[in-house]
């Protein structure tokens, strides 16, 4: 089982697509996070972010899989709508986790753009017979009422219009913690490595639920 992150270079590049292929020939699954810099190790040391704890509690739960780290530091909706064709072709995902829209609403895009974008890369993953976790995340109170209730629902109702599965908030437990502010790096955006375990227990039940099935 190997974590892969994109645009790794030389031998890395090489170990991973060999690495994939070997997966896709013995019928394992293969896990493509789609992401922005909450998916990508942001401030964090190689191996301390969620997605590489993934790998771990699958190769404790003997659950065969690649993981493959599509993520991108500073992606929007709309990067990761560019870029998931290729990875589709690349990679052959059987499961696609995806965790975009968060730079959206740092930039103030459009919600019908965001909306549109989850619902493409939805499709397409769908289409290619990819399963789906969509993963949400909201936005500080000061973005107004109005505006926090609709970016929150983007991520629902791509979920719903797709049937596909939903975490509706991957800081839950830690953006809302009595401690929140001492589980953030100092840009009080991105979480700390202390914190990534509870980004991972919020992710897991529905990913492995879609693993199950």
């Amino acid at each position: 089982m190997t974590t892969a992150a994109l645009g790794g270079a030389g031998s890395a590049g090489t170990w991973m697509a060999a690495a994939h292929a070997q997966s896709t020939a013995t019928g394992k699954p293969v896990i493509l996070v789609l992401g922005d810099s909450l998916s990508a190790e942001y401030g964090l040391k190689r191996g301390e972010g969620w997605v590489p704890l993934l790998e771990k509690r699958l190769a404790q739960q003997k659950i065969a899989a690649t993981v493959v780290n599509a993520s991108i530091s500073g992606d929007t909706s709309s990067g990761g709508r560019a870029r998931f064709p290729a990875l589709l072709t690349q990679h052959k995902p059987s499961h696609v986790v995806v965790e975009l829209g968060a730079n959206d609403a740092l930039r103030g895009l459009p919600l019908s753009d965001t909306e549109a974008n989850l619902l493409q890369i939805t499709k397409a993953a769908q289409a290619a017979g990819a399963k789906v976790l969509i993963v949400g995340i909201q936005v500080p109170p000061n973005y107004g009422g109005d505006y926090t209730r609709r970016f929150e629902a983007v991520f629902s109702k791509v979920a719903g219009a797709t049937k596909s599965a939903l975490v509706p908030f991957l800081l839950k437990g830690v953006a809302d913690a009595p401690n929140a502010m001492s589980l953030f790096q100092a840009d009080r955006i991105h979480p700390t490595a202390v914190a990534q375990p509870q980004l991972l227990d919020n992710v897991w039940p529905e990913l492995r639920k879609l693993l199950s099935k």
